[in-house]
Formats: structure tokens, C-alpha cells, sequence
């Protein structure tokens, strides 16, 4: 059974090289969902004229603006423009509801007022331990990055695949238990050379490259030294609009 994944956003948190914010759109066979969905998002899949209607459900790795702050733009067009009409599901960290409402309350001041007509299902996923969503198994695994966002990798079994997605975060022991037997690892790879705290780059993935026993590695959250350089070295790199088929 095929699997469908659309990068969507491919970015970085600053649009680098005019890339859309995180953005990862999966198809199963029953299910469409979004591996975050960042601030850009809603554009994006305007870009690629993809109503978010269609999405059943966001799983986010953590709460930060690229990877989380396009949720209060698509919930107000929900209730004001494209008037949705059917469940939503949003699941991750810990507090996630009332985060997403305070970031909310911020972008749209007054918003906490309004009652969407669609039922909203918050899912605060259980890290360390497989979670049902919506038919998919989700297994968060925690991540070193900026602790204030509870952030985690994300490993998904769609239908009879599984797609983990590294999120922001630098190497630990961890990630590569969610990885193994992946058809699809999404590795972020944030610089080529220069280490950043908190975040993986080129040359930490290429010395722990043969522990993450995944199928298929594309890398993603190219920051300007790792655009400039995704044309020259022997790994898939992301860009938005990608469509792949697992």
C-alpha cells in the first residue's frame, strides 16, 4: 500500500533561499496529516492549492513558531472563510491546547471568544510509548532543543509504512530508536560545517549515519550554508513542493 508525502514547507525558521516554514504532508489511506505547520503554512499549501479542509489531523514536535504558528491562522480561516465542517485532530507535547490557545490569543487578540463549529480534538502525546491517532501509531521520542518547547522526534506507522521525522534537535541515543526499519527518515540538517547548538548538521548525520537503519533519508531545515551546498553532496535534500511515494 502506498504512502504519499509532500514536503510542503522545507524551510527554516527564517525562510532561507524562500522556503515555506516546516510543513510535511502525509497520505495514507484513510487519513491525510501534517508532521508540524509552521507560521508559512497556510501559504503554502494555497501555493500548491491544497485546502487544509483536508487535513484530519497536525502532529507537532514541538512548540515553536516555525513548527507550530500557522495552527491559529488555519483554525480562523476554518471558522471565518473555509467554514469547516468536519473533526480536526492536533496532537503533541505536553499543554499543548493551552499553548496553542495562548499563541492564538497573541496573533489574534479577542480570538478566545469565538467557538469553532467543527470539534477540535487535542491529543497530548505520551513520549517514549506508542499513541493512537486517527488510526496512525505515533511514538514520540524526547529531543535536545530548547527544553521550553518540549520537543520530540516523531515516529509514524501509516497504513503498512513508517515515517520519523527528526524534528529540531541535536544527536542523542534516542533518535535512532526511531528511526530503525523507517521506509522514510526526515533528517533536519540545519548547516554543513558550522555546529549550532540544539540542532543536527551535516557532519554529525554523517557520523552516525549507519545507526539510523532507515530505508530512505531525505534532510530538511536547510539554514544558508547547508542551501548552498544541497545540489553537491550524495544525500536527498527537501525542497518545497517535493512529492514522494513510499
Amino acid at each position: 500500500m502506498s504512502v504519499q508525502v509532500n514536503f510542503v514547507g522545507s524551510g527554516d525558521a527564517f525562510g532561507t533561499g524562500g522556503r515555506f516554514n516546516t510543513c510535511i504532508m502525509v497520505d495514507g489511506k484513510d487519513v491525510r496529516f501534517t508532521i508540524d505547520f509552521g507560521a508559512s503554512s497556510l501559504i503554502a499549501l494555497n501555493k500548491q492549492g491544497i485546502a487544509h479542509n483536508s487535513i484530519d489531523a497536525i502532529l507537532l514536535t514541538h512548540i515553536h513558531g516555525d513548527h507550530s504558528a500557522g495552527i491559529p491562522f488555519m483554525l480562523m480561516d476554518a471558522m471565518l472563510g473555509a467554514r469547516r465542517d468536519r473533526p480536526l485532530t492536533i496532537a503533541g507535547p505536553k499543554n499543548l491546547e493551552a499553548r496553542l490557545a495562548e499563541a492564538a490569543e497573541v496573533l489574534f487578540p479577542g480570538s478566545n471568544a469565538m467557538t469553532p463549529k467543527f470539534p477540535i480534538h487535542y491529543v497530548e502525546l505520551e513520549v517514549g510509548v506508542p499513541n493512537t491517532v486517527l488510526g496512525l501509531t505515533v511514538t514520540s521520542y524526547a529531543a535536545k532543543h530548547t527544553w521550553q518547547t518540549d520537543p520530540t522526534a516523531l515516529r509514524i506507522a501509516v497504513d503498512d509504512k513508517i515515517v520519523t521525522y527528526s524534528g529540531d534537535g541535536d544527536w542523542t541515543p534516542d533518535l535512532p530508536k526511531a528511526t530503525q526499519g523507517a521506509d522514510l527518515f526526515i533528517a533536519e540538517c540545519y548547516f554543513h560545517q558550522k555546529p549550532i547548538k540544539w540542532h543536527l548538521n551535516y557532519p554529525t548525520i554523517q557520523e552516525h549515519k549507519d545507526a539510523f537503519g532507515a530505508k530512505r533519508m531525505i534532510l530538511t531545515h536547510m539554514g544558508p550554508e547547508m542551501l548552498a551546498m544541497a545540489g553537491k553532496v550524495p544525500e536527498e535534500c527537501a525542497e518545497d513542493g517535493l512529492v514522494i511515494t513510499l
